[in-house]
């Protein structure tokens, strides 16, 4: 029995009793799609945090882009988020949900934004970016991994966007079998006159060549980093190689690994069936 006295009880941590910070701070880890559809329901508490402005400054719709098997609405979700921020959204990530109708209502409900995400959203074309591009002058990361996109939005973009210091524009190789691979400078050419302030630029499966890849070098002189993995119509050799070599700090090869891309990276072929 004495010994049975002796021993100290349990002491519980009640998580209700952690600072406001703490929590906000742990909720803030979370996405927006986890927060709206549960965390928020856990306890009023949680959910008067999950309505503060602050909380939506960032909002990431990151999924798996299996929309048929979820059981919300991304795109209404995304909007109430937006409503929430009141004005103070300054980062969002849309991808593969995203529309011209989205992106009009979150430019016309913000005027902070900084970063977009807006990958594998097919869905955006090329006039919808280009009308809210005026609307985003304070933007300084872009994201528009394998979209359907001309380079006429670059255009406008760089017109608009000073501020722009990333821009990943990368897209999946397709090749011919037997065929000479299809060349294409459009897109760096956009870059390299209408993004002189760019420091990162990922151009992933691009069809840029080294004459592109010339222009860019030229017309972009604080480039830091540079991503031309899968770019196969890009030698760098010669004057071109050494110029890369030694103005960018981070340089990615064609042939270098696409392990932590994130996203399928391999080679299509078709025409050869």
């Amino acid at each position: 029995m004495a010994g049975k006295r002796g021993r100290k009880k349990k002491e519980y941590w009640n998580w209700l009793d952690l600072p406001k910070v703490v929590m906000v701070s742990i909720l803030q880890r979370l996405g927006a799609i986890d927060i709206l559809y549960s965390a928020q329901k856990v306890c009023m508490l949680w959910r008067n945090i999950c309505k503060d402005p602050s909380m939506w400054r960032a909002i990431d719709m990151q999924n798996l882009g299996e929309l048929h098997d979820m059981p919300y609405d991304l795109e209404r979700m995304c909007i109430h988020a937006i409503d929430r921020s009141y004005g103070q959204l300054r980062d969002i990530n849309i991808e593969c949900f995203g529309t011209d109708e989205l992106l009009i209502y979150i430019t016309q409900s913000t005027s902070q934004l900084r970063r977009l995400r807006l990958v594998c959203c097919y869905s955006i074309l090329d006039e919808g970016l280009s009308k809210v591009a005026a609307k985003l002058s304070l933007l300084e990361e872009l994201d528009m991994t394998t979209s359907s996109l001309s380079e006429e939005p670059l255009k406008v973009l760089g017109r608009y966007c000073p501020l722009l210091k990333s821009l990943k524009w990368n897209q999946q190789w397709y090749a011919s079998d037997g065929q000479p691979q299809i060349e294409g400078d459009e897109e760096a050419l956009a870059i390299a006159k209408n993004m002189p302030k760019l420091c990162h630029l990922q151009l992933i499966g691009n069809r840029v060549t080294n004459d592109g890849l010339q222009a860019i070098l030229d017309g972009c002189p604080h480039l830091e980093s540079l991503d031309l993995r899968k770019c196969f119509n890009v030698t760098l050799s010669g004057n071109l190689g050494k110029r890369c070599a030694e103005k960018i700090k981070n340089l990615q090869h064609p042939n270098d690994s696409t392990h932590d891309y994130g996203l399928m990276a391999e080679i299509f072929y078709y025409g050869s069936f």
